[in-house]
């Protein structure tokens, strides 16, 4: 992942973008039942964090797989919306996550950029981590296309 202090080399087609990711974000009922919180948002840089609950967990207790799947898809998703035009909405067309390890943590945190940012499809990697204080270990990966998606006439 780039780090904090590279300069993005996309070019940012609203200059309104973080508003309009926040205002997109805070309208997905799923990321509050989820207790998910948009943490950054800059031109292709996403990151959303959510705290351990047990009801968000499988059989054994860890994370389950559907969950870190959604933090990491939605990342992907903002990333990608924050180099789109301002008209413009986006969906996911493919994804592969890789389960890296069991999830088991304090804290929960997805970070997303987009590596090719094309007018029609956005290619975007994203990360996954467990956080206890100052620890973060790397528990998903995932790769995601996301569609530039245009009102209709």
């Amino acid at each position: 992942m780039r780090n904090e202090t590279s300069p993005t080399p996309f070019r940012v087609s609203d200059p309104d973008f973080e508003s309009r990711v926040r205002e997109s974000f805070s309208r997905q009922a799923v990321m509050a039942t989820l207790g998910m919180t948009l943490e950054n948002v800059a031109p292709g840089d996403v990151s959303i964090a959510f705290n351990h609950r047990p009801d968000l967990t499988q059989q054994n207790g860890y994370l389950h797989a559907g969950v870190t799947t959604t933090a990491l898809d939605s990342a992907c998703g903002y990333a990608a919306l924050t180099l789109m035009p301002a008209q413009a909405d986006v969906l996911s067309v493919e994804f592969k996550t890789n389960l890296l390890r069991p999830a088991k943590g304090e804290r929960f945190l997805a970070r997303a950029e987009v590596l090719k940012a094309g007018r029609t499809l956005m290619v975007c990697e994203a990360q996954a981590f467990c956080v206890d204080g100052e620890t973060q270990v790397l528990i998903a990966s995932m790769t995601a296309t996301m569609i530039v998606v245009l009102p209709r006439d």
